[in-house]
């Protein structure tokens, strides 16, 4: 099943980490290092908000709103869907989006700093 929604076109990146994640070594080594339930909440420019979580703390899934199985992410990372289009083409840096106010970050902060590593996971897969 395909997490891309089409009012959100940067969605597709979710089913990239998806595929990214079915891969047992990939997967057993982004749970190791991410140690956390991170959710995206997307806002498009029609003023629509959808989220969606990537779960590194048990099972390394991809799935919509913001928790697996009705729990609660550890960090939910908020933006537009401009901004997270750049961010995992590779086009933003985290960081200054976060100083700028254009990415919210509701949670462990520290956390939230994990989650770039499977976002340029992304960003390499797109690539090949």
């Amino acid at each position: 099943m395909s997490l891309k929604s089409s009012a959100f076109p940067s969605s597709a990146a979710f089913d990239i980490i998806s595929d990214a994640l079915a891969d047992e070594s990939e997967r057993k080594d982004a749970i190791r290092h991410g140690k956390a339930v991170f959710a995206f909440t997307l806002k498009n420019q029609a003023g629509q908000v959808e989220s969606w979580y990537i779960d590194l703390k048990d099972n390394g899934v991809v799935g919509r709103g913001i928790g697996p199985n009705g729990k609660i992410a550890d960090v939910t990372l908020s933006m537009s869907e401009q901004d997270f289009g750049s961010l995992v083409a590779g086009k933003a840096n985290p960081q200054r989006l976060f100083m700028a106010g254009k990415l919210k970050v509701k949670g462990d902060v520290m956390k939230a700093t994990r989650a770039e590593a499977v976002l340029k996971k992304a960003q390499l897969k797109a690539k090949l």
